[in-house]
């Protein structure tokens, strides 16, 4: 037990990043004392991560003075508890990442949900927890929010020695779920007044976020949870999210169909706004019910965001030309759509003028000119009153539902030859904005 406690602590120190935030002081360093199993589970706890954790638990406090709150604030990354605390009960969702359970706890009975990675096939070690607890800093970092899903802490498998994050249990559908539900059911798109509240709660979670220097680079309806007649609105799933304390390049990461342009043109210094570009993806399909950015592939994808929002030139996007795949998606790309049709798919009937404002900021693909989400608060849209029960009422759901593809990294464009390989159908769909 003591080696693969030893293997797995040398894999953290290995594997976790620089960050520009220089590591804290700490009074009380990792311990490295060796122990009896027996001895071990009966103390029940682990070196402390967050000290290998420093750079990640940072993002956020560069401009923070040492001794203020956000620097005391005790970490509970610092002790991580044995998952035998936690008596698991059923599964909530698996993928290629791992799966999430839902547990209770076995002193208090608090229900809380934990995630475990993927053991490799065939191997007899446990999955590297370097990224588990990445996500771990990124949540802790973001907690207190009340559209953040809560952070409780860290378990480790005395057995396996697997590394779990434990999480605020919400019992609320996503809100993929529930527009598919929706409009599966023949019902219509959300109102304005129901979207309004739902963004509002959505910009002020990636405010807290992007406050605290921290991307999400995956925000989706999949990975919003809605519920409580749209009153229980939560930010989910960190697990590509990366801290601006950390120097570029980053990779191009999140769902194909909610990736800002910029990253589909390979701008490798991007920033939070492409957090507020997938926020206005979102806000857009819950007033249509439809994904608004189809495609399969980066070409498709541009196309189907140019189409509707007008190709960028140097007048309106001065880096759009500089960027490396701009050049190779300008050859392949029809020509014209130079003017933007938004307006045409969200006429005032839908949607009103003070609401278009915020959805054109946020759907902008300069990124210079895009809306933040501390800006986007400060909107005259959100003056109006949001009554409690503007939202429809989510009930529980169970049904099968699509999903894209989730990516950590796209190619450059593909070649000429491959795309003419495209399916016609496929091609057809992503000209249906």
């Amino acid at each position: 037990m003591t080696n693969r406690v030893d293997r797995s602590i040398h894999q953290l120190i290995t594997h976790l990043p620089s960050s520009l935030d220089p590591p804290l002081p700490s009074s009380s360093p990792p311990s490295t004392e060796a122990c009896s199993p027996s001895v071990e589970l009966a103390r029940r706890r682990w070196p402390r991560a967050s000290d290998l954790l420093l750079p990640v638990l940072g993002a956020g406090h560069a401009t923070t003075t040492q001794g203020s709150p956000a620097r005391c604030k005790r970490s509970r990354v610092n002790n991580i508890r044995s998952s035998a605390d936690y008596q698991e009960e059923t599964c909530l969702g698996e993928g290629g990442f791992g799966c999430v359970l839902r547990a209770r706890h076995r002193a208090t009975g608090k229900i809380v949900a934990i995630k475990y990675v993927n053991w490799e096939d065939g191997s007899a070690e446990p999955p590297d927890p370097a990224e588990l607890l990445r996500e771990a800093g990124f949540l802790e970092a973001c907690d207190g929010s009340p559209y953040v899903v809560g952070f409780e802490g860290l378990v480790r498998d005395p057995d396996n020695g697997a590394y779990g994050l434990v999480m605020e249990y919400v019992a609320a559908p996503t809100l993929h779920e529930f527009l598919w539900n929706r409009c599966r059911g023949g019902g219509p798109p959300l109102p304005e007044s129901t979207v309004r509240a739902i963004m509002w709660k959505l910009f002020t979670g990636a405010k807290k976020m992007h406050d605290r220097h921290v991307v999400h680079r995956d925000i989706k309806p999949a990975n919003i949870l809605i519920g409580q007649e749209g009153e229980l609105v939560k930010i989910c799933d960190f697990g590509l999210a990366i801290s601006l304390s950390e120097l570029p390049p980053y990779t191009q990461a999140g769902t194909a169909f909610y990736l800002a342009p910029e990253m589909l043109l390979g701008k490798e210094d991007y920033d939070a706004l492409v957090d507020t570009w997938s926020l206005g993806c979102v806000m857009a399909e819950m007033l249509t019910g439809k994904t608004l950015f189809l495609g399969d592939n980066e070409i498709i994808k541009l196309w189907s965001i140019f189409r509707l929002l007008g190709t960028p030139d140097d007048r309106t996007w001065p880096e759009f030309t500089s960027l490396p795949h701009t050049a190779k998606a300008l050859q392949l790309l029809p020509p014209g759509h130079k003017q933007s049709k938004l307006r045409d798919l969200f006429p005032q009937e839908k949607l009103s003028e003070e609401g278009f404002q915020v959805l054109q900021g946020l759907l902008t693909c300069n990124p210079d000119k895009r809306l933040t989400a501390a800006a986007a608060l400060k909107h005259r849209w959100f003056a109006a009153p949001r009554p409690a029960a503007a939202a429809a009422k989510v009930g529980a759901l169970s049904f099968p539902v699509k999903t894209a593809p989730r990516i950590k990294f796209i190619p450059p464009a593909m070649s000429q030859k491959n795309l003419l390989k495209i399916p016609v159908a496929v091609w057809n769909a992503a000209q249906q904005v």
